[in-house]
C-alpha cells in the first residue's frame, strides 16, 4: 500500500508502483539506499525500451548463466540493498537450486543494513548468510569503496560470482581475480553488461525465476554438455542483439506514432 492510499490493480502502472513502494519501505526499513530509488528509476527507463517483457536473446544468456553455475565449484550469490528488498525469496531459492552462498556486500555499508539484509534473507529460508560485521575481513584488490569487503570464505574464493543490480568496479575488479561474473542489467551499455561474463539484460524480477527454472532444468545435464552452452555463449554478441533490439522496437515505434497509432 502507498502512503498515499492503496494502489487499485486496473492502474496500468500497477506493477511498477508496487515495485517503487517496496523500496520506498525498505529505505525506512533501512535496507535500500537512497541512492537505490535513483538505480531503479534509471533501470526501470530502460525496461520501457524493452517493452518491459523479457526478450527473447535474454533467454540465451539466462540458460548460460545457468550452465555457469552448475559447472562452479565454489558459487556465491552477492545481495545489495535493491535487490534484497526484490526477491529475497527468489535470492534464497536460487542459492538453494544452484549450490551457492550467500553473501551480503554494499557500496554504502553499515552494521545495522547489514543485518538488516540478512535478517530479510534469513526470513525467506536462508540458513546461512556471509559478509555481515567483521565476518567481512577479506579484501578485493584495488577496489577502494566499501564493497572491496568480502567474506574470505564467499565472494573472496568464489569462481562463480552473481551480481544482480550491480556496480562496475566491482564487476572489473572480480574479473581481474578470474573469476566468472553473472550480472542482471537493464541498461545494455553499462560498465557492468560490458565487463561481466554473462549479461542477462532484464529487470531482475523477471529474470530470476526464470533461472531458477532453467537451473532446475539443466542440474541433470553432463558436464560435458553444461560446458557447451557456456562455451557457445558470447556476451559482447548478447550485447549487441540488446541494443538492435531496442533500435528495432524504437523504429517501430516511431513508424506507429508517424501513423498516429500512440497506444
Amino acid at each position: 500500500m502507498s502512503e498515499w492510499g492503496p494502489i487499485p490493480p486496473e492502474h496500468p502502472r500497477y506493477r511498477s508502483l508496487l515495485v517503487r513502494e517496496k523500496l520506498i519501505h525498505h529505505v525506512g526499513s533501512g535496507v535500500v539506499a537512497l541512492a537505490g530509488l535513483v538505480a531503479q528509476g534509471r533501470g526501470e527507463a530502460f525496461d520501457y525500451l524493452l517493452g518491459e517483457e523479457t526478450p527473447d536473446f535474454a533467454h540465451d544468456s539466462i540458460r548460460a548463466a545457468a550452465a555457469s553455475l552448475l559447472l562452479a565449484r565454489h558459487p556465491v550469490i552477492s545481495v545489495n540493498g535493491n535487490v534484497a528488498a526484490l526477491c529475497p525469496k527468489e535470492l534464497v531459492d536460487l542459492a538453494a537450486a544452484g549450490g551457492a552462498v550467500l553473501e551480503v556486500n554494499l557500496f554504502y555499508r553499515s552494521p545495522g543494513r547489514e543485518e538488516s539484509i540478512a535478517r530479510i534473507l534469513r526470513d525467506h529460508g536462508a540458513t546461512r548468510v556471509l559478509g555481515v560485521g567483521e565476518e567481512a575481513s577479506a579484501t578485493i584488490p584495488e577496489l577502494l569503496s566499501e564493497r572491496r569487503r568480502v567474506s574470505p570464505e564467499g565472494i573472496f574464493k568464489a569462481d562463480w560470482v552473481f551480481v544482480p543490480l550491480e556496480d562496475g568496479d566491482r564487476t572489473e575488479a572480480l574479473v581481474r581475480m578470474g573469476k566468472t561474473v553473472v550480472t542482471v542489467d537493464l541498461n545494455p551499455l553499462s560498465r557492468t553488461a560490458r565487463r561481466a561474463t554473462i549479461t542477462i539484460v532484464d529487470n531482475v524480477i523477471r529474470a530470476l525465476p526464470l533461472l531458477i527454472q532453467v537451473v532446475e532444468e539443466l542440474c541433470n545435464r553432463t558436464t560435458e554438455a553444461l560446458q557447451a552452452l557456456v562455451k557457445e555463449y558470447n556476451n559482447a554478441r548478447h550485447l549487441a542483439r540488446s541494443l538492435r533490439y531496442i533500435q528495432e522496437r524504437l523504429d517501430r515505434k516511431a513508424a506507429q506514432f508517424e501513423e498516429g497509432q500512440l497506444d
